[in-house]
Parts: C-alpha cells; structure tokens; sequence
C-alpha cells in the first residue's frame, strides 16, 4: 500500500541568477532576523542568490535594487560589501517541502528522483539522492538480467528509502536550523543560535555536517 510523507514549509525562497562574480568560491549560508540567505556560484562570471521569502510574495514586487539590497542586509557587513550587483538574467520563487513517497516499487514501474521523494534545497541533496536511485535500480537490474535473480529488485526499495531517508533528515535539519519561522518566538530563535554554535565550535558535529553535506555512503 502506497504511503506518503510530506512537509510544507511556510516559506520560499527567491533566487536571481546574475551576469557577476560570486562574492565566494565557497557557499555563504547566512541565518538572519530577517530570514535565510545563500550566496552560490553558477561560474566565475555567474552567480546565483536567493533569500527566504514568504510565500504570497510576488516576482514584480522584488525589482533587482531591492533584492540586492535586501540579500546584503542579511550578510555580515565585511561579506555584503564584496558582493558586486548588476541585472538578473532570471528571478524564482520556490516553495520549500519535503516528501517521501513509499514503496518505490509498483509492480515492473520503479520510481527514482523527485518522482518519488522531495527535499528542500537547504541541503543540496535533491540530485544526490536522484543518482544513488538510479545506481541502485541499475545493480538491481543488471542482477535480474544477468543472473535471472528477482532480489535486487525486490530489494530496490528499502535500500533507496534507507539513503533517502537519511537525506530528508539532513535537508530537514538544515531547514529548520537556518531559516526563520513565522510562527516561532525568541526562544526558538536563541536554540538556533546555540546550535550554529556547537556546530561551528565542535569538531564531532562539524564532522557529522561535512559527511551528510559531501553524501552518506552508498
């Protein structure tokens, strides 16, 4: 029987990809009163950005001054300082959700990617998770072609499911540590704040962060 698992998350984010350098070669997560903000790279000339959003917010209403100016309020000073502005060449709003559907298997249709799982971008793990589908449906019929054995396709399912839902924990915690809820008070913010700094002054949950951000094993 088919079960489904889903989270809507009240927010989204805006994104511009612009014709400019990235203000860094790595990614800038920022948590701010005002809300989440990232800092990413397309290329040495492209960059893209995005800042949390409620979601009733409006394209039109977001002209490119004050996207640039907003995602510059959110950075510590030194950072949006070096952030260098110009036309976006494309402006987004996503809705953030997480979704798992179970089983992934109906009869001979398979299920792979966001045709069976979604996760909020926080975490990059949205392609990951669609590769490691693939890799294991593809052992689990090069097994059934090659040996005329049913157990790796029997199996296909909860060895995904096991990955991905690690991944959906992941992207999860990385929502809920990052971005500001509306519904949340001074206490919810002061908890994200000690966890950005544990997370920041120990090496055990520094290390945790890295394995699950890089890809758990397959």
């Amino acid at each position: 029987m088919l079960k489904t698992y889903e989270r809507v998350y009240p927010f989204g984010w805006l994104g511009i990809i612009a014709e400019v350098a990235p203000v860094n070669h790595e990614l800038i997560y920022a948590n701010h009163p005002r809300g989440f903000a990232l800092c990413s790279m397309r290329s040495t000339t492209r960059s893209r950005y995005y800042v949390q959003v409620p979601l009733d917010e409006k394209i039109e209403d977001w002209p490119d001054d004050r996207f640039w100016d907003e995602i510059r309020r959110r950075l510590p000073a030194a950072t949006a300082e070096q952030v260098t502005t110009g036309p976006s060449v494309e402006k987004s709003i996503a809705p953030l959700r997480s979704f798992v559907a179970e089983p992934l298997r109906f009869g001979r249709l398979f299920l792979v990617g966001d045709a069976g799982h979604i996760v909020p971008p926080t975490g990059a793990k949205g392609l990951n998770l669609a590769a490691s589908d693939v890799r294991y449906l593809f052992d689990a019929l090069g097994e059934f072609y090659g040996e005329w054995s049913q157990a790796g396709l029997d199996a296909y399912s909860q060895r995904a499911l096991n990955r991905i839902w690690k991944a959906e924990r992941f992207s999860w915690w990385m929502t809920m540590l990052m971005h500001r809820f509306p519904d949340a008070g001074p206490f919810a913010a002061r908890m994200q704040e000690a966890e950005l700094d544990y997370l920041t002054g120990s090496r055990a949950a520094m290390t945790a962060m890295a394995e699950n951000y890089v890809g758990l094993p397959y």
